[in-house]
């Protein structure tokens, strides 16, 4: 190793990566992205507010597609994991890619092509917020420290550290198992709950209360299935806020001929970044395509090991009282399912359909931040 000269090291201790920040069910992520749906409007303003606001799919609230608050809190008693891989466990259900599934993954390749599934963050100007990234008001920094200024020469190694945010909006990363949890009103001292039911424990030095990145495991490897979801409805990318459902979970199975099963990494693709490169940015965290909370029972009987969204996985806004994001909510504290957001699946998307295979080993690793609340997704998608 070259000592000190490693400093692409994420600059761990100087970027801090952000570690705390989240509130209950909400990282400063979504806090940042979605202040104005949280924040209680004047009397004579909230009628123009209102009118401003994305709205939710219209078909979330037809009485066959209502999912409920009371609802929510049904399923979060009935789906939890906690306790079924022990009382002390912080890797959920990242402990279904066994080493039966890891092999059986590796065995899938046979073509030995390798896509990434990893979208860098943008240059941030804190000046000029782009509207889905830039969310944590971070500055991405790039630094020489070999170069000498005057003669704008690199003095021995060209040497770099850089510094962004792991929950910027234009970061693809895995959320740890401590980042969203849930609240009970059962203890009063510290009412909000993690995976397991813990006690939430944010200090200035991240996640306290176990269920960290660096907890999660080194790294994994096991079977990738992209739902390419333009591609079924034959659109370059979904509508803004168009919440999908079980049945199209289904159709994509039939279509794909894969079933989804246990130990599955799961990539739910619905044109974020083909949108964004046709029309611009936007603020996704307000409006995006994604799940409505309906699959979540469907889901729970495939007991996946991780879901990708390549914006968030929740439809937005959701259609859900009290839950901006039920996916996440019940995924990451509920069930122990690690979230991927804005992931990049352009790339995967493109060979996948060439070889009409939409299946494939993928293999990441887990950056080990000390009680970090998130790494960055390097995933690779190899066929």
């Amino acid at each position: 190793m070259i000592r000190r000269h490693i400093v692409l090291t994420f600059l761990i201790t100087t970027i801090s990566f952000l570690l705390v920040g989240t509130t209950a069910c909400e990282s400063a992520e979504e806090s940042n992205l979605s202040d104005d749906l949280r924040i209680p409007a004047e009397e004579g303003d909230k009628a123009a507010q209102q009118q401003s606001r994305p709205q939710a799919d219209p078909t979330t609230q037809l009485p066959e597609r209502l999912v409920t608050h009371e609802q929510m809190l049904e399923w979060f008693e009935d789906q939890k994991n906690w306790g079924r891989w022990g009382p002390d466990d912080d890797r959920g259900t990242l402990n279904l890619i066994t080493p039966e599934k890891t092999k059986a993954a590796v065995a899938m390749v046979t073509e030995g092509i390798s896509v990434r599934l990893y979208h860098f963050p943008d240059p941030v100007n804190l000046d000029e917020p782009m509207p889905d990234t830039s969310n944590m008001r971070v500055l991405n920094q790039h630094w020489i420290p070999g170069q000498d200024p005057a003669a704008t020469e690199i003095r021995g190694a060209a040497l770099d550290a850089i510094s962004f945010a792991t929950h910027d909006g234009g970061n693809s990363h895995i959320d740890a198992l401590c980042h969203y949890p849930v609240k009970d009103e059962g203890y009063t001292e510290r009412p909000q709950r993690i995976y397991g039911g813990r006690p939430m424990m944010y200090t200035g030095q991240g996640c306290m209360g176990g269920a960290s990145i660096d907890k999660m495991g080194p790294g994994y490897v096991t079977r990738g299935v992209l739902i390419d979801m333009p591609l079924l409805k034959g659109v370059p990318y979904l509508e803004k806020s168009q919440a999908l459902y079980v049945e199209d979970l289904e159709a994509w199975e039939e279509f794909s001929g894969i079933t989804i099963g246990s130990g599955d990494a799961v990539f739910l693709r619905t044109g974020r970044w083909a949108r964004r490169e046709a029309e611009g940015p936007w603020n996704y965290g307000r409006q995006t395509a994604g799940l409505h909370a309906s699959v979540l029972p469907w889901l729970k009987e495939r007991d996946i090991a991780i879901l990708g969204g390549d914006a968030v996985a929740d439809a937005q806004p959701s259609g859900v009282a009290q839950h901006n994001r039920p996916i996440h909510d019940m995924l990451i504290p509920m069930w122990g399912t690690p979230t991927i957001d804005n992931g990049y699946y352009l790339e995967v998307a493109e060979v996948a359909a060439r070889l009409q295979r939409w299946e494939f080993m993928v293999s990441w690793t887990m950056m080990q931040i000390p009680n970090g609340t998130a790494t960055p997704f390097m995933g690779l998608a190899t066929f």
